[in-house]
């Protein structure tokens, strides 16, 4: 990501983060690579995809700032986190809006 998870550096990496937290998922790995050129084209090399940030899922490649939105509007982000055994918190804030 372009800086880091408390202070991105721009707007798609803090889309990243935001969308991170709405699921409760707190404990990741992020490198800013601004401070480090190399890994910056490294990482575009390594996944064949042109932008930052990039996403990881169990050392797997997502995708970008678009592809983690679209998994999230269409619940597939959800599942994804259930197979690595995180429990997104919006199953638990949709069993709250349910009780209402």
């Amino acid at each position: 990501m372009k800086g880091s998870p408390a202070q991105p550096q721009c707007g798609f990496s803090n889309a990243v983060v935001q969308i991170l937290r709405l699921h409760g998922v707190a404990d990741y790995r992020a490198h800013d690579v601004l401070q480090d050129p190399g890994l910056r084209q490294g990482v575009k090399n390594y996944s064949n995809w042109p932008t930052i940030p990039q996403v990881y899922l169990n050392g797997e490649f997502v995708g970008g700032c678009d592809i983690l939105l679209q998994m999230h509007q269409n619940g597939d982000l959800v599942e994804e986190l259930k197979k690595l055994g995180i429990r997104s918190a919006l199953l638990d804030a949709e069993k709250d809006q349910d009780k209402k």
